[in-house]
């Protein structure tokens, strides 16, 4: 097989050899999520919700152009990096369904939502599943929860992600909220979470997590996560736009930091880095018109511009010497 790479069919087969017998956490995670994908831009995410810590850091799992998962319900986290590798290896949902529960030692306790690359949805409920306990899906999405108010949670949710229009980010808060107000967690409400990724979205375009954030604890999670996914929808808009200019590319980065901008309109340093490729893309006017903004706001970016070389086809402009002037 030197110089060729397996074939899906194989490596798939030989996951489901060495997933068998595989040992099982048995944490209770009782909670409800929403599992899904943006099929205009490819982008997969899940939203999460719970009364209990730092749910973030144990339900959502999930790889860019591979799927994404939500292990809940006494989790087995181990199906989070299993689901993606069997995702990954040419898997259906529904086939990673069966593989993982084939030789889990408590499988009807079990609850966890897949979505692929594709859009194939799945949801799983076990029979010991603490009530109200169930789930839907459709294409491009999957909801569940355990320990509801009742069924009409996961209706309300899958209502909302259908009707709301936006970003990946928005459509899975927006289901979050729905389901809280539907009654959501019958104990009550403690830590939220959501992630989105995308190939090549993170920081500097190294990583795939274009957003990625949690509420541990905290006697209002969901507005708290509103409050932070504001703040990270316009990071992950300034960080595409940002990339793309490192890569010279000021054109097809300037309608990014635009965007980032309706975000946080005060905020002065994006507004700087709004002069700075506003400028690159040859509208100077334009660019002098940010950094004043940003430097009435922050004053002390006038040291950083005056010898920033990125501006430096402005230092000539009469309005830039008065800009920077102390």
């Amino acid at each position: 097989m030197e110089g060729k790479s397996m074939p899906r069919q194989c490596l798939f087969m030989i996951l489901v050899l060495l997933y068998a017998g595989f040992p099982a956490s048995s944490q209770s995670i009782s909670t409800f999520s929403i599992v899904a994908r943006d099929s205009s831009t490819g982008e997969l995410g899940i939203a999460v919700a719970s009364k209990f810590f730092a749910v973030g850091a144990v339900v959502p799992w999930a790889q860019a152009d591979v799927g994404a998962i939500a292990t809940q319900s006494f989790a087995n986290t181990s199906f989070g990096w299993r689901g993606l590798e069997l995702l990954e290896a040419g898997a259906t949902p529904t086939e990673v369904s069966a593989v993982l529960l084939r030789n889990d030692e408590d499988p009807g306790r079990r609850q966890f939502g897949i979505v692929d690359s594709r859009g194939h949805s799945h949801t799983y409920t076990g029979q010991g599943c603490i009530a109200w306990a169930g789930g839907r899906n459709g294409r491009n999405y999957a909801i569940q929860g355990n320990i509801l108010t009742g069924e009409s949670v996961v209706i309300a949710m899958e209502e909302a992600f259908l009707a709301t229009k936006g970003t990946l980010a928005d459509r899975l808060y927006a289901s979050l909220i729905a389901g809280d107000r539907e009654g959501g967690d019958s104990r009550g409400k403690q830590s939220s979470s959501l992630l989105v990724v995308k190939r090549g979205a993170g920081y500097g375009g190294y990583t795939d997590r274009a957003i990625d954030v949690r509420v541990d604890d905290h006697a209002e999670p969901f507005v708290e996560l509103g409050r932070l996914l504001r703040y990270a929808q316009m990071n992950y808009a300034w960080n595409e736009g940002w990339t793309l200019f490192t890569q010279r590319k000021a054109r097809e980065a300037l309608p990014h930091i635009e965007r980032a901008v309706t975000y946080a309109p005060d905020n002065p340093e994006l507004l700087y880095d709004l002069a700075v490729i506003r400028l690159a893309d040859g509208k100077a006017q334009g660019a002098l018109g940010a950094l004043a903004e940003a430097i009435r706001l922050n004053p002390k970016l006038k040291v950083q511009a005056r010898n920033d070389s990125d501006l430096a086809n402005l230092r000539t402009h009469e309005l830039f010497q008065e800009i920077v002037k102390e």
